[in-house]
């Protein structure tokens, strides 16, 4: 942001939670015990089709998806909505195709090029 005559100022970005990366890191670990403890009452109370280490693999896919992020910020974003989602588990505020939905994404992905789409039987 420039000012007038007194060149380039900048501001410092506040942090949600985290004070520093460490921080961040040590709540994404405290919410992925969280959710791993959790797995086998959701399985049980929403009685879905997996076992509790399909369940306690997708957490471990969901947590390793955004495994790059660095910025704490960012982190302490996931990390809320990471919380939220496990509140709404807990308390039964989902039902079961909400749960289930997790599930669906690692089917095979859709073809993205012309030849691939064509070979499945695609419509382009």
């Amino acid at each position: 942001m420039a000012v007038a005559g007194k060149g380039v100022v900048s501001a410092a970005v506040k942090p949600i939670f985290s004070r520093d990366l460490g921080e961040a890191k040590r709540r994404v670990r405290e919410l992925y015990r969280a959710w791993y403890r959790e797995v086998p009452n959701t399985v049980h109370l929403y009685q879905l089709d997996i076992t509790v280490k399909q369940g306690r693999n997708k957490v471990r896919e969901m947590f390793m998806k955004n495994a790059h992020v660095r910025d704490p910020r960012v982190i302490d974003m996931l990390v809320i909505k990471g919380k939220m989602e496990l509140q709404e588990t807990i308390n039964v505020w989902k039902q079961r195709t909400h749960v289930m939905r997790y599930f669906h994404e690692t089917e095979t992905p859709q073809p993205k090029d012309f030849l691939s789409k064509f070979y499945a039987g695609h419509n382009p």
